[in-house]
């Protein structure tokens, strides 16, 4: 959500007429005030399993959208769930709307594809990347994904941040006997975090005093809880104690979320499936150090030892040894908060904004 609606303020500002729709509760709004119009369809009931919860969302999203659409929107879906959605509507108008008259056109950005083991979650996946009129990627690398694995081509249009995001924003008050090391995105076999637990546990052993870490996020619809209750059992056998070394803070408020990214002497991303990382991107923002993995997506714009330490995926004690380097040598954390600058200056909102109006202007043409 925060790429989508930070895609869309950059298009509002641009001029574009957009609208944000999505699923959610109407009395609660959405996480972060804006000025771009939009619109929260109410979201279904929680049920049991992940196919169900999947096809309810679907169902319901097209019964939202079909209210709010016209003849020659563009409809662009940043999910599988919206692309379905939208997929619906757009054969159903073109059924009633008959030869000749201007259809719906569906775009789909694919961030990155889920891990669904469910035939029938494989095929609405499936179909989510190849029914769409246009497919975007955020990375080179996706762009090769989708074209070995799909047959499908996609364009490349990268994500982005707003550099001044988070200049006046204040640190939260945070124990300062203790280096913080920061992560963004919950407790999820994607995010590798029993890895940056292993780190943790070895930096505990080498550093006094030991860094605290905090994790920010933990929202997502899939069900991770199997993983996480097995990541956090972990910690006493690795000598780590949650509350006091690891501490969960769950989704926090916009403004607040600014604040740990101030805070944090480093930032930990341990992922080994991304499309993008945008959480890198604000990292870097912040003017934080970086410490990831060398996947190829953040090979695309990181360069190991300039803007970032890149470390193998899943390899503990080499992500601690990454981390110790930057929490003790503060030349290395400015290196690098210097070297991560120019970054956020190439990868804005709306050089991101820009590309995607020539491709919203391409599929006008014409029509």
């Amino acid at each position: 959500m925060v790429h989508t609606l930070s895609l869309a303020e950059a298009l509002y500002r641009l001029g574009a007429p957009v609208r944000v729709v999505t699923l959610g509760d109407p009395a609660e709004g959405l996480f972060r005030p804006t000025e771009v119009p939009h619109t929260i369809v109410p979201a279904p009931s929680s049920a049991p399993t992940l196919e169900e919860r999947v096809f309810a969302a679907v169902d319901a999203l097209e019964d939202g959208l079909r209210r709010l659409v016209d003849a020659g929107d563009i409809l662009h879906a940043q999910d599988c769930i919206a692309a379905r959605a939208a997929g619906r509507i757009r054969d159903g108008a073109a059924l009633l709307d008959g030869p000749g008259r201007d259809g719906l056109v569906v775009v789909r950005t694919v961030h990155h594809i889920d891990d669904f083991t469910t035939p029938a979650l494989v095929e609405c996946q499936r179909r989510s990347v190849l029914d769409p009129d246009r497919l975007l990627v955020v990375s080179e690398p996706w762009r090769k994904i989708l074209a070995s694995d799909y047959g499908a081509d996609a364009d490349v249009v990268p994500n982005g941040v707003d550099p001044g995001r988070f200049t006046d924003t204040p640190p939260v008050e945070r124990d300062q006997t203790r280096p913080l090391v920061l992560t963004v995105g919950g407790v999820e076999p994607r995010k590798g975090t029993i890895t940056l637990f292993e780190a943790m546990a070895e930096l505990r052993r080498n550093l006094d005093p030991p860094p605290v870490l905090a994790i920010v996020g933990g929202h997502s619809f899939q069900d991770y809880r199997a993983y996480r209750e097995a990541a956090l059992a972990r910690l006493p056998e690795l000598g780590l104690e949650l509350g006091n070394d690891v501490v969960l803070l769950g989704t926090v408020p916009e403004a607040e979320l600014g604040g740990w990214y101030r805070a944090a002497d480093a930032f930990a991303f341990p992922s080994v499936k991304e499309g993008f990382g945008l959480v890198v991107l604000e990292a870097l923002a912040a003017g934080l150090p970086v410490v990831t993995t060398d996947i190829p997506v953040f090979g695309e714009y990181l360069a190991d030892g300039v803007s970032a330490l890149l470390t193998r995926p899943g390899d503990g004690p080499a992500l601690a040894t990454a981390l110790q380097a930057v929490l003790t040598d503060p030349d290395l954390r400015r290196r690098l908060a210097a070297g991560g600058a120019p970054v956020v200056q190439r990868f804005t909102w709306e050089a991101s904004a820009r590309r995607h109006l020539d491709v919203y202007a391409a599929l006008g043409e014409g029509r």
